[in-house]
């Protein structure tokens, strides 16, 4: 009787084991969400949303456009006004450890110079880093203008842009206890300019690929993982999904070009067009990303298992995980998401539901049904 009593322990163990070994393999690992840093004044609510609604969804990354929303010790003067300080981000480092949250500070680097008729920081104080110095900024923006504005970028071969960019990037990851900087580099549409001392003539996909480099051994002198969106790796116009989710000036050829440590957050907004498998193909680990369509960020979600269902396990763990990303700041965020799950039986009109908290919802259950189904 004890040996068959033995006997059933050791089975209901290794049962037990074997099913929680599964569990951990059907997981993404990167299930993320990216937002804007929160302000100041709203470091506190954004640090109770972690505890109470990140935490319990099983968020483990979650990356932060801090760009000059701190208070930089290495370039005061790039600084905005009322940025965050140490303490007020040692606040979200605790509780990002206290629910193994990776946190990904993100400075818009080489594009996103810019937007509409505002200068950012980095070209305001350094006017001599613009790739387009004769661009001028409109009082008033609009899309298409005959300049092909959308954002300035810098000059990927000025010899000083290097120096203030990295001493930012080493000062925010220090700050963020971290092993991963967000670098942005989406929708450069300003690269190899014709009239650019530097870069004129020279092959975009080498000056892209060359930048990514740059920043990518840089961080790895540190032990540290460079993060990039995917966009200027695809090509638009092959692909049909036109100028903002691909490259219409030839950059995507950089793709062969950097080193396969990058990590790729492939975005795709309006459909779950299938590119997370041209990048893991090429060798990268993807994170798929979705913003403000419930229907296309579960489709995002249901694709990655699927991709890594359907893969061999060389190719399988590519298929890191899925993205939400809010394009707005902190506040609107949160008084929408608490909008709307403060009132459950609302029936939602396209507009309602069409917004990143639903989609963010939406998401991450579907995420918690896959991974039970799979077990």
């Amino acid at each position: 009787m004890k040996n068959t009593i033995a006997f059933l322990i050791v089975l209901f163990c290794f049962h037990f084991v074997t099913a929680a070994a599964q569990a951990a393999k059907d997981e993404l690992p990167v299930r993320g969400l990216a937002i804007a840093a929160p302000k100041t004044n709203e470091v506190d609510r954004f640090v109770k949303f972690i505890h109470e609604e990140l935490a319990p969804r099983r968020i483990n990354t979650l990356v932060l456009r801090v760009d000059y929303n701190y208070q930089f010790e290495s370039h005061p003067e790039l600084r905005d006004e009322n940025a965050l300080s140490k303490s007020d981000v040692k606040k979200m480092v605790t509780a990002a450890k206290q629910h193994q949250i990776k946190l990904i500070p993100q400075i818009n680097l080489l594009g996103h110079q810019s937007w509409a008729s505002t200068l950012g920081n980095l070209l305001k104080v350094y006017p001599e880093f613009d790739e387009t110095p004769h661009v001028e900024l409109p009082e008033k923006y609009e899309w298409p203008n005959a300049d092909g504005l959308y954002c300035k970028s810098y000059c990927p071969l000025h010899p000083g842009v290097h120096q203030v960019v990295f001493a930012l990037m080493d000062e925010i990851v220090e700050v963020f206890e971290t092993d991963a900087f967000h670098a942005g580099m989406d929708e450069v549409f300003y690269i190899g300019d014709d009239k650019c001392p530097r870069c004129q003539g020279l092959d975009k996909a080498e000056l892209f690929a060359g930048e990514v480099s740059k920043i990518r051994n840089h961080l790895a002198l540190s032990d540290r993982k460079l993060w990039i969106w995917g966009d200027r790796l695809i090509d638009g116009k092959t692909t049909g999904i036109g100028l903002w989710e691909g490259s219409y000036n030839r950059t995507h050829r950089a793709v062969d070009m950097i080193p396969k440590d990058v990590v790729i957050n492939d975005w795709h907004y309006e459909r779950p067009v299938g590119t997370p498998v041209y990048f893991a193909m090429k060798g990268f680990d993807v994170v798929s990303c979705a913003w403000r369509k419930p229907h296309v960020g579960v489709s995002h979600v249901e694709d990655m298992f699927l991709f890594r269902r359907n893969n061999t396990e060389v190719m399988k763990d590519r298929f890191a995980g899925v993205m939400l990303t809010v394009w707005s700041g902190v506040t609107p965020f949160l008084d929408g998401f608490y909008g709307y799950k403060s009132n459950p039986n609302h029936v939602l009109t396209e507009q309602e539901t069409n917004q990143p908290w639903v989609t963010f919802v939406e998401m991450f259950d579907k995420y918690e049904a896959l991974v039970t189904s799979e077990n």
